[in-house]
């Protein structure tokens, strides 16, 4: 049986059309291409297409919530690394958290928690992950060691030197 990655990594350009004024990757686009990321990899890695599921069997994730920490701005043109990994999951719901460096992972821009309700789109309700997700989820989950967001944030911040 082949190892599944527990860790997703891609890199992206940051484009003029998502950048503010400063240059900057405005803020609301981060979850953009930090989904984005997620989506494509997910397919890559894992072969797990969610619109083709909404599509073929009526159910897939929808978004819950998202936190985010902005820890350093990502500048137009530049080139950035997006990792990604499943840290929980349970009978219908997921947690991932997404992390965007600069081109060599040197400076951590932002780091992102977001959770997934797993919803079926037929009964409008939420839907029990198949004995098969259960069993992706649980080769693929990474968990880390924080249970609040704020908590992590503190973890992967870089430390001030005096």
């Amino acid at each position: 049986m082949t190892t599944l990655p527990k860790t997703l990594e891609s890199k992206a350009k940051i484009r003029f059309q998502d950048c503010d004024p400063f240059n900057h990757l405005n803020n609301g686009k981060y979850i953009d291409y930090f989904i984005n990321h997620r989506e494509d990899e997910l397919i890559k890695s894992y072969d797990l297409d969610i619109y083709k599921m909404a599509q073929s069997e009526g159910k897939s994730w929808v978004t819950g919530s998202n936190q985010i920490a902005y820890l350093r701005p990502a500048l137009l043109m530049e080139t950035v690394v997006i990792e990604s990994q499943l840290i929980y999951y349970d009978n219908s719901n997921l947690k991932a958290e997404m992390r965007m460096y600069n081109q060599d992972k040197s400076q951590l821009k932002a780091i992102l928690w977001g959770t997934f309700v797993y919803y079926n789109f037929k009964t409008k309700k939420r839907e029990l992950h198949s004995e098969d997700i259960m069993s992706l989820f649980g080769n693929i989950v990474n968990p880390v060691n924080a249970q609040m967001f704020e908590e992590r944030v503190v973890q992967v911040k870089p430390k001030k030197t005096k």
